[in-house]
């Protein structure tokens, strides 16, 4: 490398553009520029690149820091369900499959507060048959 060369005209443009982003991201620091940061690393980072990225600022924190930050970073339960794309059954299944106990309560409550008094009648008639697995 001569004195003419930078060392930014030698990283490629994906990388450059990472680098700028964050630069960017640190400048602002608020919670939504580092929520814009998110797509821009995976666009111009490979999945190896963004984990080595991730490990290396997790051995910077201590390790309460590192385990509350990457669990937060981690994605809990399914969210709310998803339109159908076969059937509302099977939909349903696939979701509570994937579910936290307190999403499968909080969707179960308000459901069936939100079915009609005979839809009621039915659906307990059905469970009530049924032996708690």
């Amino acid at each position: 490398m001569t004195w003419a060369t930078s060392f930014s005209d030698m990283m490629s443009p994906q990388h450059l553009g990472a680098i700028r982003a964050l630069g960017a991201t640190l400048k602002l620091g608020t919670r939504e520029s580092w929520d814009n940061l998110l797509p821009i690393l995976i666009a111009r980072l490979s999945e190896e690149e963004r984990a080595a990225l991730a490990f290396v600022a997790l051995k910077t924190l201590t390790p309460t820091q590192a385990a509350e930050t990457a669990l937060s970073a981690l994605p809990s339960g399914a969210g709310r369900p998803l339109p159908a794309l076969f059937s509302c059954m099977d939909e349903a299944a696939l979701w509570a499959d994937m579910a936290e106990p307190e999403e499968l309560d909080a969707y179960c409550l308000a459901s069936f507060n939100s079915m009609h008094p005979r839809r009621q009648a039915a659906f307990l008639h059905f469970v009530t048959r049924r032996r708690a697995a």
